[in-house]
């Protein structure tokens, strides 16, 4: 009688490890392909402007050799007229930081020693096309390329991150890092922190009714916690902490699986005021007493308000040993003027955080 392996222990963890492997095989030939379009059309790129440059042969190239490339190669979708456009775009933004080679060599000798086309072959090329056409600059460009690796970003991401402006926002906030920890670390939080953070997805259409303000309230708390960036893990809101036989409630209580410590972020609906700096000190000096394991780094600090003045929150921050960084947060924007009545302020905000967070 024939053994029934479904139900076999050993047989379902080796069909378990095996379509692992089929899955990171396959994920490795993806890359492969990928990696070696784009090298095939950075060669491409290159070849037209050199033709266009030398040959004289003008805007009309780019449409003659769609027709041609696409009649030799109907089943593949890359030689239209368009994506050949965005070929040769893609080439043009980046063509001073990298020096062109032959096809054999590309992406092994670069401008600086700078691995800008490597790193851009491991992200798809309909990535590749939206940062060279949202981006001014290569520098804000190879950051977006460095983010989305990072993080994982599946396109829609993306966009939306160049959208909010992240580049512009990345590391600007005002803080005491570089005095309150070691350089790797303080460098590390530092591009962590935003400035500002942009709450403008509350921003409603002119049919908006009650239920949409609500929907609202609740998108922009969970979208709030998005919008701090990778790496928090969310630990709670209106966080509970006894002091002395008094109860302190904390805003939001973060740990940063990068930063490896706890982050405690402060919403205000003022702009700063120096005392904000003294009490978030204080909640620093609990979690790190209450909560800290020996192993985490100091516990930091984020306060959100409106416009910060930057000599006083320089003059504030200057003696405290503990990491705080202070930041302005953007809200109702985009809002209709007959809108923004019905929306909730920063103080409903804040005590909106009394209550669960929707994580998504």
């Amino acid at each position: 009688m024939a053994q029934n392996l479904s139900v076999d222990k050993q047989y379902k963890k080796w069909i378990v490890e095996l379509k692992d492997k089929i899955r990171t095989t396959q994920i490795k030939a993806a890359l492969s392909v990928n990696r070696e379009l784009l090298y095939l059309y950075w060669e491409l790129g290159r070849e037209i402007c050199e033709k266009q440059e030398k040959a004289n042969w003008g805007e009309g190239l780019i449409e003659q050799l769609a027709k041609d490339l696409s009649a030799a190669f109907p089943g593949v979708k890359g030689f239209s007229r368009t994506n050949i456009f965005y070929v040769r775009k893609w080439f043009v933004f980046y063509r001073g930081e990298i020096v062109p080679q032959v096809v054999g060599q590309i992406g092994k000798e670069l401008k600086n020693n700078d691995k800008a086309l490597e790193l851009m072959t491991q992200i798809p090329w309909g990535h590749n096309r939206e940062i060279v056409t949202r981006c001014s600059a290569v520098s804000e460009a190879l950051f977006y390329v460095r983010e989305t690796i990072k993080n994982n970003w599946s396109r829609a991401v993306l966009v939306a991150q160049m959208e909010s402006k992240l580049y512009e926002r990345q590391g600007k906030a005002i803080q005491n890092f570089q005095l309150a920890m070691p350089g790797p670390q303080a460098d590390l939080a530092r591009e962590t922190l935003k400035n500002p953070y942009n709450f403008d997805f509350l921003s409603l259409g002119r049919e908006a009714g009650e239920k949409d303000l609500e929907d609202a309230l609740t998108a922009h708390i969970q979208k709030f916690i998005m919008e701090l960036g990778q790496g928090f893990a969310y630990m709670g809101r209106q966080f509970p902490t006894d002091v002395g036989g008094d109860t302190f409630y904390l805003d939001l209580l973060f740990y940063h699986t990068r930063l490896r410590c706890y982050v405690i972020v402060e919403l205000k609906a003022t702009e700063f005021k120096p005392e904000y700096a003294g009490k978030l000190n204080f909640y620093l000096n609990v979690v790190n007493a209450q909560l800290k394991h020996p192993q985490d780094q100091p516990s930091i600090g984020i306060l959100l308000c409106k416009t910060p003045n930057k000599i006083m929150v320089e003059y504030a921050l200057e003696n405290i040993t503990s990491p705080l960084g202070v930041a302005e947060h953007q809200i109702m924007n985009a809002i209709p003027d007959n809108l923004k009545g019905d929306l909730p302020s920063i103080e409903e905000l804040e005590q909106e955080l009394g209550e669960s967070v929707i994580v998504g």
